[in-house]
């Protein structure tokens, strides 16, 4: 039995709650249960340094926990001068899955930062933030497009994200962080709407995994990213 009573293959609850920002061009609420993570996405009319005289625009995230979404208050990682090598690697993480179904030429020589803030964890919050990210950089599309800055819609296919394990034997769906810390194998999976694989992340906490669990794995993720993204289409419809 999982501690929350789920079948191994159900994701926790998962909300998807649009134009959440006063200000931003695309914005989300994403809720995993007790994980909610605030997405907000933000137009930049000039483009990263590297890319000018390109033509080609970029799209880039941010990620940090507010100080108490854990169980005890952790310190502003602006107060330790730089953030720390997780959150380097989660936004990076962010950043990536976006650009793979992005047209960037299509946004032409601008940027779009996907800013992705943690306000309460129970596990999988990179995953949350994906999987709203998206949702946030649709709207902000949308938005570009109402007002003739863009003619078409730079994005080219659903991305989301969930999280795989084995726990206590079993390899279940969207791990909590009563599942999550106490695994003996870990997993992200990065999946399209059409099936492709954009990131695998995958850890023995234990024992090593073997190659049919790493693939039981897969179909699990692709059934629970299957779900998520039937949730984006219906929240942007």
């Amino acid at each position: 039995m999982r501690p929350s009573k789920r079948a191994a293959d159900e994701l926790r609850p998962v909300t998807l709650e649009r134009a959440v920002s006063r200000y931003a061009e695309g914005s989300c609420l994403v809720s995993f249960g007790n994980t909610r993570v605030l997405c907000t996405a933000s137009l930049e009319e000039r483009g990263p340094p590297w890319l000018r005289g390109s033509g080609k625009g970029w799209v880039t995230a941010e990620y940090a926990m507010l100080p108490r979404a854990t169980h005890d208050r952790t310190r502003r990682e602006i107060n330790s001068g730089k953030p720390s090598g997780r959150t380097q690697e989660i936004q990076r993480l962010i950043g990536r899955s976006l650009r793979a179904v992005t047209n960037l030429p299509a946004i032409g020589e601008r940027q779009v930062t996907v800013d992705c803030d943690v306000i309460q964890a129970d596990g999988g919050t990179r995953t949350a933030a994906i999987t709203g990210a998206w949702v946030a950089l649709h709207d902000c599309f949308a938005w570009m497009r109402t007002r003739s800055i863009i003619s078409v819609d730079p994005l080219r296919d659903h991305v989301a994200a969930v999280s795989c394990g084995l726990y206590k034997g079993n390899l279940v769906l969207d791990l909590d962080y009563a599942e999550d810390s106490a695994a003996e194998t870990d997993a992200n999976f990065v999946l399209t709407g059409k099936g492709g694989i954009v990131e695998v992340q995958g850890t023995a906490e234990t024992e090593p995994f073997t190659e049919a669990q790493l693939l039981e794995l897969l179909r699990l993720a692709r059934a629970g990213t299957d779900r998520l993204v039937a949730l984006q289409k219906e929240a942007i419809a």
